[in-house]
């Protein structure tokens, strides 16, 4: 990390245009994210403005919904992080305006790093791709995300 460029990262302050969680990024997702104590989750239909090919969602939108969903896994439980690895496995081609539900949850937790698992799958259950994410602990939050 010696190598990395000095930035300022306000957690709170630039969350709000975040490509895919901020609610005030007039491109973003506006993903809303919920929390069962285990499981991060959210739900999105991608549309056309989110395809690559004609009809099928571009694989920088499904690469971006997991590492979304595996980052707020590692917020709701406490941690501030940023994606130092990260590898995705696209099981089938993913039509636009499917109704997806999208969920991550921690496999391990250390002083300087967390893992993840995230999947998307469509409402009847089928996994349409997974990932792993290997993210590096910025700082511990004072309290939990909202």
């Amino acid at each position: 990390m010696a190598n990395w460029p000095q930035v300022s990262m306000d957690m709170e302050k630039e969350l709000s245009m975040c490509f895919g969680c901020g609610q005030k990024n007039p491109i973003g997702l506006k993903l809303n994210f919920s929390w069962d104590g285990k499981v991060a989750r959210t739900e999105f239909t991608p549309n056309k403005l989110h395809q690559g090919w004609a009809g099928v969602v571009h694989g920088g939108i499904i690469a971006c919904l997991l590492d979304e969903v595996m980052s707020y896994a590692a917020r709701f439980a406490g941690v501030d992080s940023l994606t130092a690895r990260m590898q995705t496995r696209f099981r089938r081609p993913l039509q636009i305006d499917e109704p997806l539900t999208i969920t991550a949850y921690l496999t391990k937790k250390t002083r300087k790093v967390v893992e993840a698992k995230g999947e998307i799958s469509l409402k009847d259950g089928t996994v349409v791709a997974d990932s792993t994410a290997t993210m590096f602990v910025l700082g511990q939050r004072k309290k939990k995300a909202d």
